[in-house]
């Protein structure tokens, strides 16, 4: 079966005890160790799309954003929503100067992946989306960027060198990671990017027509899907609200297939799964990282059927809402619970699609 697969995740993974420490040292030898233990415990529970756990990078989107030239990172000031339950806050990328995709980013991560399973390699990146989203357009040089279509033109070039690197390493599967449009489904993200000089009435449209960009080009073999989230980070989340707002825009972005948030109440209904195109494959995620509560599998099949409603039952599939450790950091639970979540995820992908 070509990705996204029945039973699929997101990407990260908790990381082991001393990874961390191990990084800043650069014992690399620790760190692809790591990594091969994860891709035989994902292939021997039964799923497909294999990934690094994301054990080659600190943060599910600085460390690729970063880069890129003209981006800097630098601490977040921003007074808009934050990550509640901890002082910490990532850092913001924003643009200094003008975008290029200069050198390889995470070829080499990638090559060791695809050489690390006879699976099908899956590798996340971050949407061009995110150069964006949180600093908005306070957060992009008026030096560099005077016209904002300019930006937009050359992120989109950007990410278009970095996809056909990526296909040019070999990779079949790739996930684009986006909160924006989950985010922009929130009225008080809404009246940040005011606050940060935009109108989030168009940031949907702009956003999609940013990755289509991003998009031409890429070879026929190469399955690329969107992942969106309300947050994740140390278990919190920012933003709550139904995917109404930005279903139309979202859904005209010409990936594969959508992994979607889920697990809560708020991510709404299913109703605006309706806006997807026939062919088009949505992973539902609907089993949270967010703790280690077990979700009941006759639950999940419940759930599977009220989508069904909106979008055939063979456009579906099944995933955790998002990464167990979008950041170094971890959520909060442990990796027996966050196995335990996978295995229910293949169990129940195996029941609904026999």
């Amino acid at each position: 079966m070509k990705p996204p697969f029945r039973a699929d995740h997101v990407g990260s993974l908790l990381r082991p005890a001393g990874l961390a420490e191990a990084r800043k040292k650069k014992d690399v030898s620790f760190q692809q160790d790591a990594i091969r233990a994860i891709v035989a415990r994902q292939a021997a529970i039964g799923l497909h799309g294999i990934t690094d756990g994301e054990f080659s990078r600190d943060w599910w989107h600085l460390d690729f954003l970063a880069q890129l030239e003209g981006v800097t990172l630098r601490e977040s000031q921003n007074p808009g929503p934050k990550f509640g339950g901890t002082e910490e806050q990532p850092p913001i990328p924003v643009v200094t100067g003008r975008l290029r995709y200069r050198k390889p980013i995470m070829l080499g991560d990638f090559l060791y992946l695809k050489r690390a399973t006879s699976e099908t390699a899956k590798f996340t990146i971050p949407s061009p989306s995110m150069l964006h989203l949180r600093g908005g357009r306070a957060g992009i040089s008026r030096r560099a960027y005077p016209d904002m279509e300019a930006f937009w033109h050359d992120a989109a070039a950007a990410y278009r060198e970095a996809i056909a690197a990526f296909a040019g390493a070999g990779c079949k599967y790739l996930q684009l990671d986006d909160v924006a449009f989950a985010y922009l489904c929130d009225p008080k993200i809404r009246d940040n990017c005011v606050r940060n000089g935009d109108d989030p009435q168009a940031l949907p449209r702009i956003y999609a027509q940013t990755i289509n960009r991003a998009l031409e080009g890429r070879p026929d073999g190469m399955t690329i899907t969107l992942h969106t989230c309300r947050g994740n980070f140390r278990s919190a989340w920012v933003a709550e609200g139904g995917y109404a707002p930005v279903a139309e825009a979202m859904f005209s972005i010409d990936v594969d297939g959508f992994f979607m948030e889920f697990d809560s109440a708020r991510a709404g209904g299913f109703e605006p799964l309706g806006f997807v195109p026939r062919g088009k494959r949505v992973v539902l995620g609907l089993v949270t990282t967010k703790s280690g509560a077990m979700e009941r599998p006759e639950d999940l099949q419940r759930r599977i059927d009220e989508a069904s409603k909106y979008i055939p039952l063979q456009d579906l599939c099944l995933s955790p809402q998002c990464g167990f450790s979008s950041t170094r950091h971890g959520n909060l639970l442990t990796e027996d619970e966050q196995w335990r979540k996978l295995e229910l995820v293949v169990q129940v992908a195996a029941q609904v699609w026999r």
